[in-house]
């Protein structure tokens, strides 16, 4: 091959890995005649550290803006500790431990991580920052503390 040939398949490579998102865990297609997938994406709480949450969205590859809908699942997968909880932000509000670009129009997706201390629940809301057809897009997961050394007895 030809040096011009193997350095325009090594740029080719690169292009293609660029596009790869390494929280990637599932891409299915909705069909033949569509560019959309949904795409399903893993996300480690940074500072929730035994918290994996799964979000699934719509892609659309040759759109301006993809679609708003999402869902999330969050789940306890190892150890969380009550210094984990003490440096959360406790406000109403919460945190934001994940936004991703979902148009060149300002639209992302955000997760917002929650403490519900009476209930001594973690809420992961899932949201879109534009409003779609009258509606802000949302979806909540929660991961009780219970059972965890970060519960604490009534």
């Amino acid at each position: 091959m030809s040096r011009w040939a193997t350095g325009l398949a090594a740029a080719a490579l690169a292009l293609g890995l660029t596009g790869c998102d390494n929280n990637e865990v599932a891409d299915v297609s909705l069909g033949l005649f569509t560019t959309k997938d949904i795409k399903v994406e893993v996300l480690t709480d940074p500072i929730v550290t035994g918290v994996t949450c799964h979000i699934s969205n719509i892609e659309a590859d040759l759109d301006v803006a993809d679609p708003s809908d999402m869902g999330i699942a969050c789940r306890q997968t190892g150890e969380i500790t009550p210094e984990m909880i003490a440096a959360i932000d406790r406000s109403k509000s919460g945190e934001v431990v994940f936004k991703k670009s979902k148009s060149i129009l300002f639209k992302s997706l955000k997760i917002r991580r929650i403490l519900d201390a009476d209930n001594q629940t973690l809420l992961y809301i899932a949201y879109s920052t534009k409003e779609t057809k009258g509606s802000y897009k949302h979806s909540l997961s929660t991961v009780p503390l219970w059972g965890t050394k970060a519960y604490q007895p009534q």
